[in-house]
């Protein structure tokens, strides 16, 4: 009884490899650790004064860093050993289950893409260009009121301009008739002359 309970709790073969390859991991994470740490010490060194207490210090800790990295590459080449043996023993690399890709296959979206490009392209041009001649034949086409009612204001404006022109032309020509001499002149002798004869008119019976 106590051999098969011993059988029945020995770990497998897969087990044991993937507690190598899991102690690899450990171990070259605290290999990295370590070199980060000897980093920043020789960084310190390098500013510390050579002689000083403080540089004799930061020599002491490199020498113990060192020695904890010569120990884990040890343990690291001796993992190494013992995850080719672990490897070499059937049943224990166990591969990966496939890739099973979840939803409609890849087949589905080329041709929904087929389809949208051969028939829903199309199909929104004709309707854009559909829509666009509506819009064009409701702008085109106005009431025949509304046109009348447009021309008559056109035609009226144009009236309006044209008689601005004229008073414009006259009131130019009555500024120009006064501010020159001789037409000054003869519209003042014609005012004295008005002045004159008008008390004569008067007195007529």
């Amino acid at each position: 009884m106590p051999v098969a309970a011993a059988a029945r709790s020995a770990p497998s073969a897969s087990a044991i490899y993937e507690g190598y390859k899991a102690q690899r991991d450990v171990l070259t994470g605290q290999l990295q650790e370590l070199e980060g740490t000897r980093r920043d010490i020789t960084g310190q060194m390098e500013e510390a004064a050579a002689g000083s207490p403080e540089h004799k210090a930061l020599e002491d800790r490199l020498t113990d860093v060192d020695g904890r990295i010569k120990t884990v590459d040890q343990m690291l080449a001796g993992n190494s050993a013992q995850l080719a043996q672990a490897a070499a023993v059937p049943g224990a690399v166990v591969q990966p289950p496939p890739y099973v890709p979840r939803g409609p296959p890849q087949d589905v979206y080329v041709l929904t893409g087929i389809f949208m490009i051969v028939v829903l392209l199309p199909l929104s041009i004709a309707f854009a260009k559909r829509i666009w001649r509506r819009g064009a034949t409701a702008i085109t086409s106005l009431p025949r009121e509304l046109t009348d009612r447009l021309l008559r204001l056109e035609q009226t404006v144009e009236a309006t301009s044209l008689e601005v022109e004229r008073i414009g032309e006259g009131q130019r020509f009555l500024t120009r008739l006064f501010t020159e001499g001789e037409g000054a002149r003869l519209i003042g002798a014609s005012g004295a002359k008005a002045i004159e004869n008008k008390p004569a008119r008067e007195h007529l019976p």
